[in-house]
C-alpha cells in the first residue's frame, strides 16, 4: 500500500480512529528513534569497553549467586 492510499484510508475513519492511528504511529516512531539512539550509544561505547578492562571488572560477578536480604 502506497502513502497516499494509507492516507486516503485513515481520511475515511471517524474521528476517533483516527486519533488512535496517530497515536499509535507516534508511539512507534517514538520506539523507533529510542532504538537507534540506543544502539548509536552503545556503538560508540563498544571500543571503551572491548580497551578498557575497568570497565568491565564486575562482570566475572555476573553468573554469582545473590541472595536478598530481609
Amino acid at each position: 500500500m502506497h502513502t497516499f492510499d494509507l492516507i486516503q484510508e485513515i481520511q475515511r475513519l471517524p474521528l476517533s480512529k483516527k486519533f488512535l492511528v496517530i497515536e499509535e504511529t507516534l508511539k512507534s516512531i517514538k520506539k523507533e528513534e529510542l532504538n537507534n539512539q540506543m544502539t548509536i550509544a552503545a556503538e560508540a561505547l563498544y571500543e571503551d569497553y572491548v580497551k578498557n578492562e575497568e570497565l568491565t571488572e564486575f562482570t566475572s560477578l555476573d553468573f554469582e549467586q545473590f541472595y536478598e536480604t530481609h
